[in-house]
């Protein structure tokens, strides 16, 4: 079974920077999709970062674009998110997710089609 595993939560200030880390299971083999998400209370998942690994297309979602940024170990199948400039509404839940690949070129930010999620890791962004 695939398993999928974020770590690098924590409180960060304003504008500050911090750095995500997902890593998934070996039993996630061949061709895949690796995407980020992010629920904070009260609001709806949004999808942050979407990544097709044979793909050299990074995928954001325009409220992060030019802020965060992807990372891949392609041999570890880690894929890291750096997310710089920070502000209070990037506070939520951060969750990894793995899925097929070609999910990222059709509506991957509704999160439908990633088969396999992380139990998350809060982000809180303080003033």
């Amino acid at each position: 079974q695939v398993q999928v595993v974020e770590s690098g939560g924590g409180v960060v200030h304003s504008g500050g920077s911090l750095t995500l880390s997902c890593t998934a299971s070996e039993s996630l083999t061949g061709d895949f999709a690796m995407g980020w998400f992010r629920q904070a209370p009260g609001k709806e998942r949004e999808g942050v970062s979407c990544v097709t690994w044979s793909s050299p297309i990074d995928h954001y979602a325009n409220s992060v674009k030019d802020r965060f940024s992807l990372s891949r170990d392609n041999v570890g199948r880690m894929l890291a998110l750096l997310m710089t400039s920070l502000k209070l509404e990037d506070s939520a839940m951060y969750y990894c997710a793995a899925g097929a690949p070609g999910i990222c070129s059709a509506s991957w930010q509704d999160g439908v089609g990633f088969d396999h999620w992380g139990q998350g890791t809060q982000v809180t962004v303080s003033s």
